[in-house]
């Protein structure tokens, strides 16, 4: 019989121990790795090439999503299956748009999670039901528009992000000063963070950036 080979990727050791015994006592699954943040992640799965990747989604150095991504992009025939607490709009935008096979939050029962590996390298999109409905809502009536995973992976500070949106909007640094009751001064050394972070050349390009990435909108 050929086992599943699966990988388990959270920050949490309490919740990579208690994943890996239950996946791990399926006589058709075998739990090629540990790893606790995405890079890590990467590494695991160049290492071991595991058929289903178990990922959680806010870990430290790089995210659920940015490691959904470079998997995705680098080990396309491998599976990924979210299993977080985050049931955000924002998230499960960001992970489906990252690649992501399936969706479930970590309160699922067993079966739930060992039928989802299973179902996933069978073709199945396995999805939690709250997050099933949510996503239908998007089809219907668009998906959100800011992304927390985004601004997380960029970045920007509230600050930053608020001078950011009142960039767009045309306002001048001592326009956003007088707006957020910062000195000019401030705005300015703020303008210069968010260049570099979002990496664009002008206040042009960055307003450009926002409008095309969703973190402002037209109203």
């Amino acid at each position: 019989m050929t086992k599943i080979k699966v990988l388990i990727v959270d920050d949490q050791a309490i919740i990579l121990d208690g994943l890996s015994v239950m996946v791990g006592a399926r006589e058709n699954l075998e739990v090629v790795g540990t790893a606790g943040d995405g890079y890590e992640a990467l590494e695991m799965v160049a290492t071991h090439q595991p058929d289903v990747v178990l990922m959680d989604l806010k870990m430290p150095r790089m995210n659920g999503v940015q490691a959904t991504k470079a998997i995705k992009e680098q080990h396309p025939a491998t599976h990924v299956v979210i299993l977080t607490t985050y049931d955000e709009d924002d998230w499960i935008v960001d992970a489906v748009r990252a690649g992501a096979n399936g969706y479930l939050l970590k309160d699922a029962g067993r079966d739930e999670i060992i039928s989802a590996i299973e179902g996933t390298v069978a073709g199945e999109k396995p999805v939690d039901p709250a997050v099933a409905s949510k996503l239908f809502s998007y089809v219907q009536s668009g998906v959100p528009v800011q992304s927390a995973a985004f601004l997380d992976e960029v970045g920007l500070t509230d600050r930053e992000l608020a001078i950011l949106k009142l960039m767009a909007t045309g306002l001048t640094n001592s326009g956003i000063g007088d707006r957020l009751h910062l000195a000019e001064g401030t705005v300015r050394n703020h303008v210069t963070n968010i260049l570099s972070k979002l990496d664009v050349a002008d206040r042009t390009q960055a307003v450009v950036f926002a409008w095309r990435h969703g973190l402002v909108r037209p109203d």
